[in-house]
Formats: C-alpha cells, structure tokens, sequence
C-alpha cells in the first residue's frame, strides 16, 4: 500500500505518533516502512535521540504490521517489546522496518529493524501484539 490517503489514515489511529512526527512511508501485511527525522526536542544528553522515541518508532511499525494482518473485525494491542539498541542517533532520519515473524490466531510477533541515514543498525525491536476478537 502506498496510497497517501490511506498511510495517513493508519497513521490517525495512532495520535502519539503523529505528535512524534512519525511518517509511514510504506504499509502492507508483509512490510510496514516509518521514517522520524531527528529533532532538539526528541533528544536526551548530548543531542542524542531518546531512546523512549525510537521504541514509539519501532512499537508504531510494528503495531501497523500486526493490524495489517488481523482477520476481519479483529483489533490489536501490544503485549510484550524488547529492544536492543545499537548506536546513537545524533542527526538525520531513522527509518523502520517492520516484518511479521509469526501471524498466529491468538498473537503476531513482528520484528522492526531501526537504521540510520547511511543503513546503519541503529535498533532492533521484536514485539509481540495480542489478536484481540469480539466473542
């Protein structure tokens, strides 16, 4: 999917990534693609990104990934994450890259691979999203 119209009204249902400035870039069942361009205001010590923005860049992704995937008339909610952190972020564009592992009928595990402007492993998270079903 890379209809404008529709990246932006996944990224609608989910405020707090809007007010991050996360941008979905790409949004399919097999591949969910979200950039965050560094900012002063999203940083820690030392002009580094915090870390807390990218498990939301990460948990975003990866939380578009699993919806993707849900059967018809299902939601979801995020049940466990885990993220390695790799190298610092000072400036430029951290892009995500969301995969489902597993797409069971109780749980989706995706992995989201965080990298920098030159391609370079900046994070990794691996989140596992309840299939939550009225019933």
């Amino acid at each position: 999917m890379s209809d404008t119209p529709a990246l932006e009204a996944l990224l609608k249902a989910v405020p707090f990534a809007g007010a991050l400035g996360i941008a979905l870039e790409e949004a399919a069942p097999a591949r969910v693609g979200a950039a965050l361009a560094w900012a002063p205001k999203l940083c820690t010590v030392g002009g580094t990104l915090h870390g807390g923005v990218l498990m939301a860049l990460a948990d975003t992704a990866g939380a578009v990934c699993a919806f993707l995937n849900l059967p018809p008339g299902a939601s979801t909610s995020t049940v466990e994450s885990k993220t390695n952190f790799f190298r610092a972020v000072r400036s430029g564009t951290v892009h995500a890259e969301a995969r489902p592992v597993h797409v069971g009928r109780s749980f989706i595990a995706v992995r989201t691979d965080l990298r920098d402007e030159d391609g370079a492993l900046v994070g990794q998270t691996t989140q596992t999203q309840a299939v939550l079903t009225a019933g």
